[in-house]
């Protein structure tokens, strides 16, 4: 009670302060008012309250059971030094509040949560870099002293955990309860941006834009950050739209509130796109008119699903998968009564999510495509047939080596489709999933250098052509580390999550080169597909059984050279190859003769 009282007083004597000329005439921005008041109050804290929070801060930090678990710490002996090998990762129990995840690297014992901020898969089955660990599940990386997110995808820190080794070898952590509860870490990325004047334009509202503003305030960027974003919606996880049948409200996709990018000065401009980029005066014009001056500008604007051009392809209930209103369309479009024909246009990624999403609650589901086999195009036919018969042992019908000629409707809803093999199948709904078109018209005249496909050319620090405008994520033709730094233009959430923190280091001032490896993962009615690497295969050799679907796939060029691997249901060793290439080692088809995983104890085989 007395230290709520304490507080409060604070609190009216900064506001007093704060709104008085002296205080007030220091401000040139509203939302600077948070971190005034913050300031403020810590000052008084210093000078007034020391003593008297110190003690409490002493208190609550010995005892568990005092105070709110934000303020509370629990301190535990998880195991001895001699319990853990060099380059290991085990779980331990601290006390009776969680578990911790151990880590021994260079002779070092390091602490930290146990679970990707991004899904919760466990970091003790993924794999061990150089001062890193790697999501098994999706490839995100997090520092194993610091916490921090250095690869993607996620948002959100791992708490890292205070470890002191005791004269008898024993290894006691240090928590904080509210983290282990949570397993995350949000930074605190609030500051005053009132002596900066560079600004700091973002175009997209995407995971590369929204990872770009965070990150420039994390990094130190004092200047004024603004994204722009052509959704109505703040950036929300875009992964879960193509998971149909599960999609939630938008409010618990957002990644972040409204509050936390006032707290961090991040202006936030919803619903209203870019219509043109004037690089020459550094201004970009948006929908509604106004225009944004800027200093430094990163466009990462994606990609909009491709259309294909055929009769009757404007009938309701055609649908894309691209953005949360796709999926809420299509959501209501199915009902609950199991009485729609589907059609799926689509043998790939898109194209299969959406007909595993929608099986259960569709009448019939048909997969229509161009190739032989789903996924046939990348991971070869043998698997390919194996991964029909997995659909067809559910329910869902193939069509393959033929597209949709023509939409026939009634009452302006479609009703069947034309197949070019001369089939005609009902559909009350038609999902398509057949490639995309990079959002890159607006910038026509804007002196970029555009590819042919129209993907905007960026050097390895994702710096366009024309200095201090920087482009990443799917509409971005950058360097691919794991091609040998050939400019490619590639569409993944982690890729783009990864361009978006990069260029954002470049914005700041601070140089940081791209070190990418492409990272894929599907689930297909519960199976588990992942992917790392990037070329076209020369060949490929299967190792598991590809009827089980568990198996790993590896892919050669024509030089023998291992150039990406894939797998169903083995994890971690796509996120082991992923670990393998970034720290630029090379597999050859020689390497995998006597043992086709010798390879992954490498990753740890570093200078110590």
């Amino acid at each position: 009670m007395e230290e709520n009282l304490f507080h409060n007083i604070m609190l009216v004597i900064s506001l007093k302060l704060f709104r008085s000329r002296p205080f007030s005439c220091l401000l040139r921005n509203t939302s600077n008012y948070r971190f005034e008041i913050k300031t403020i109050l810590q000052w008084f804290y210093k000078r007034i309250g020391d003593a008297k929070m110190g003690a409490k801060a002493s208190n609550m930090q010995q005892s568990s059971s005092n105070g709110t678990d934000a303020d509370n710490y629990v301190e535990s002996v998880v195991c001895h030094e001699n319990d853990i090998n060099e380059n290991e990762m085990k779980v331990f129990d601290i006390g009776d509040e969680g578990k911790v995840l151990i880590v021994k690297q260079k002779g070092e014992i390091n602490a930290m949560g146990t679970a990707c901020t991004h899904y919760g898969a466990p970091l003790v089955s993924g794999a061990l870099g150089d001062g890193r660990v790697r999501c098994p599940w999706h490839g995100a990386c997090f520092n194993i002293k610091t916490g921090d997110i250095e690869d993607f995808p996620g948002f959100d820190a791992i708490p890292c955990y205070k470890v002191t080794i005791t004269p008898k070898g024993e290894v006691k952590v240090r928590a904080k309860l509210s983290e282990l509860k949570s397993k995350k870490r949000i930074k605190d990325i609030g500051m005053d941006t009132r002596t900066d004047q560079t600004v700091a334009v973002i175009i997209g509202g995407g995971p590369s834009g929204a990872t770009c503003a965070e990150t420039l305030r994390s990094e130190g960027f004092k200047g004024r950050v603004i994204m722009v974003c052509k959704e109505k919606y703040l950036p929300y996880d875009r992964v879960k739209v193509s998971k149909i049948s599960s999609i939630a409200a938008i409010e618990k996709l957002e990644v972040r509130t409204d509050e936390y990018y006032r707290n961090a000065n991040i202006e936030v401009i919803k619903g209203n796109g870019a219509t043109k980029v004037d690089a020459a005066k550094k201004i970009v014009h948006l929908e509604d008119g106004k225009q944004l001056n800027f200093d430094k500008l990163f466009i990462a604007t994606g990609v909009t699903p491709r259309i294909p051009d055929i009769p009757g392809v404007n009938l309701k209930n055609i649908f894309t998968v691209r953005d949360y209103e796709d999926s809420v369309n299509i959501l209501n479009a199915l009902g609950t009564e199991k009485d729609k024909h589907v059609v799926v246009l689509g043998l790939s990624y898109i194209g299969l999510e959406s007909a595993s999403s929608c099986n259960e609650k569709s009448k019939s589901m048909t997969v229509v495509g161009k190739d032989k086999t789903p996924l046939g195009i990348l991971f070869g036919h043998e698997i390919g047939r194996s991964l029909q018969k997995f659909y067809e042992d559910r329910g869902v019908k193939f069509e393959f080596e033929t597209v949709i000629s023509k939409c026939n409707g009634e009452n302006g809803y479609i009703k069947s489709v034309e197949l070019t093999n001369g089939k005609v199948l009902p559909a009350d709904m038609l999902i398509m999933g057949i490639g995309s078109v990079l959002n890159t018209g607006f910038l026509k005249d804007s002196g970029l250098a555009i590819e042919p496909n129209g993907a905007v050319t960026v050097d390895n620090r994702l710096e366009t052509n024309i200095k201090d405008i920087y482009a990443g994520g799917d509409m971005a033709s950058a360097p691919v580390f794991a091609a040998g730094n050939k400019n490619i233009a590639i569409s993944h959430i982690g890729l783009a999550q990864y361009h978006g923190r990069i260029a954002a280091f470049n914005m700041a001032n601070k140089e940081t080169f791209l070190k990418s490896v492409p990272f894929f993962w599907t689930v297909l009615f519960g199976k588990s597909i992942r992917y790392a690497g990037c070329g076209k295969a020369a060949s490929t050799q299967i190792v598991g059984d590809i009827e089980e679907l568990k198996f790993v796939i590896y892919f050669f060029d024509e030089n023998d050279k291992v150039i990406a691997v894939g797998s169903c249901m083995r994890d971690p060793v796509v996120a082991q190859y992923a670990e393998f290439v970034t720290q630029g080692k090379t597999l050859y088809k020689k390497d995998l003769t006597e043992d086709p995983f010798a390879w992954t104890k490498e990753i740890t085989n570093f200078e110590q």
